[in-house]
Order: structure tokens, then C-alpha cells, then sequence
């Protein structure tokens, strides 16, 4: 385009805009503008109201308990616009918005745990305020806690969209479905994806690039996939997954107190107390008190 005019620029920009027109890109269920940004503004509002001495621009002279109302007063508008989104009225978004927010007290006790894991797995980590300021691994299962407990009320599309979120900022990839114990860590946490399925016990510890997918997709009759069944694996209590390993299948079950090495390949399960690592070449080979099997 060699006009540099600014008329010109606009009256071409304008035939663009009509071919986009031609193009159907609206949303089947409705019009979603400005959800992304109201969603990452509660979530904004809700951590911030979890620990409000790390985050969020609340001023000084407040005390503890005035900087967690304004927060929670802000992330309660937040919530309830966003809601009003996927939420059959306003008064539904409203109660589903207060829901949330009543669990708020249960997910923070969960999110100690958390970040007690954060400290005590990691010599690198010099305090439990460096966890929550610095790990992206901690933005992470926060987002995921929050958002998790939105997919158990059965919100749709806004939990999703709170993980991706995550996934964005963080590399984490945590489906909000994902059912996740106590005191859970993910060191690093680049390139970790946790299907929507997984159940993971208590005291897990993940590395990066660690993936908890689905090994196929089952297909009905007509060729669709079929949704809504059991695709990813189960993972025991006092589990470690080191950076690389991929465990499929929604068969596949890891039992309590395993290692599994890095860059391993399971698809199929592996007993409590096991030890299983790859060789140069050849098999997977796990071990039980120094036995292979």
C-alpha cells in the first residue's frame, strides 16, 4: 500500500474490516467482551485478598482485616461481572460469586500447604515469602485452587479461562479439573501439563516439562470424540516426578511413594514404593529397594 494518507489508510482499513465481517467469528452462546480482563481482575482481587501483605497496592495504614474486605469487595464485583457472562442472571452470578468467595478461608488453608511444600522441598528457597513473591509454580496452583473450586460448582468457560491464564504467565498448564491433594509443589514448572482428569494424592512433587496426559482419544460412531470420560492417571501420596517424564492414560495409576525419573515414558501402572528410571536403551526399569523388576 503506498499511501501513507491517513483518509486512505482508514478507507482501506474500513474494506478489511467489511471481508472480516463476511467471516463469521460470533460466539455461539453469546457475546464475551471484556471477560478476559474482568476475569484476571478477580483473580487479581482474590489473591490479593489471601495475602495481602505480598500483593495488590492497599495502603499501609490499613490493618489486616480492612485491606481483606476491600479486597473482597472488589473481587466480589469482579466475580459477579464475570459470572453474569456464563450465569443464567445476575442474581445466579451474584450467589455464585458469594459461594466462591465462602470458600476462600478453605482454599487458603489448602494454599499454606502449598507453599510450606514450596519452602521445605527446595534448598533454593530461603523463605516461604520468597515462594509466594517469586515461583511461578505458587501463581500457578493459586489460580488452579481458585479455579477448581469455580469447576466443582459448575461454572463454565471462567474456570478454564483462569488456568489459561495461569498457563500464560506462568507455562503451567493445570486443567481446572484436575483433582490435587495437600501440600503439592511443582519445581521450575515450565512446560508442566496436569490433564483435566488427573487425581494427584498428597505431597507430590512435580519437575518441569513433567506431563499427566491422556494416551488416546476414544471416538463414538460418528467419528466425534467422545468428552466427559476418564483420559488422565492417577498419582498416589508422597509421589516424585522428576523434570520430563510423561505418564498417560486414564488406566494408568502411580502408587504412593514412588520416584519417577526423568524423561520417563509410562503408560501403564506402577505398585506403591517403586523406583523407575530409563536406560540408555532398552525399557523403562523400576526398582524396589535397589531390585529390578
Amino acid at each position: 500500500m503506498e499511501s501513507k494518507h491517513p483518509a486512505a489508510i482508514a478507507a482501506h482499513l474500513e474494506e478489511v474490516a467489511a471481508c472480516l465481517c463476511q467471516i463469521d467469528t460470533e460466539p455461539e452462546d453469546g457475546k464475551y467482551i471484556g471477560l478476559d480482563t474482568t476475569v484476571e481482575d478477580a483473580l487479581g482481587h482474590l489473591i490479593t485478598a489471601m495475602f495481602p501483605y505480598h500483593f495488590g497496592n492497599a495502603r499501609e495504614r490499613f490493618v489486616e482485616s480492612e485491606k481483606r474486605t476491600w479486597e473482597l469487595m472488589r473481587a466480589y464485583d469482579a466475580l459477579t461481572r464475570c459470572l453474569s457472562f456464563v450465569c443464567e442472571s445476575e442474581a445466579d452470578a451474584a450467589a455464585k460469586a458469594t459461594e466462591l468467595i465462602d470458600r476462600i478461608p478453605e482454599i487458603l488453608e489448602v494454599l499454606k500447604t502449598d507453599v510450606t511444600a514450596g519452602y521445605e522441598g527446595d534448598p533454593a528457597a530461603r523463605s516461604v515469602d520468597e515462594v509466594i513473591l517469586t515461583y511461578p509454580a505458587f501463581k500457578a496452583i493459586c489460580i488452579y485452587r481458585v479455579a477448581h473450586q469455580l469447576y466443582r460448582m459448575g461454572i463454565p468457560l471462567v474456570p478454564r479461562m483462569m488456568t489459561e491464564y495461569a498457563h500464560r504467565i506462568t507455562g503451567i498448564d493445570i486443567h481446572p479439573g484436575a483433582t490435587i491433594g495437600r501440600y503439592f509443589f511443582i519445581d521450575h514448572g515450565t512446560g508442566v501439563v496436569i490433564g483435566e482428569t488427573t487425581t494427584i494424592g498428597d505431597h507430590v512433587k512435580l519437575y518441569q516439562h513433567v506431563t499427566l496426559g491422556a494416551k488416546s482419544f476414544e471416538v463414538g460412531e460418528d467419528g466425534v470424540l467422545i468428552k466427559g470420560i476418564k483420559r488422565h492417571p492417577d498419582i498416589g501420596s508422597r509421589v516424585v516426578i522428576y523434570a520430563g517424564a510423561t505418564i498417560l492414560g486414564g488406566d494408568t495409576v502411580i502408587g504412593d511413594d514412588c520416584v519417577i525419573g526423568g524423561n520417563v515414558w509410562l503408560t501403564h501402572s506402577v505398585p506403591a514404593g517403586e523406583t523407575v528410571t530409563i536406560r540408555l536403551s532398552g525399557p523403562a526399569q523400576g526398582t524396589r529397594s535397589g531390585t529390578k523388576f
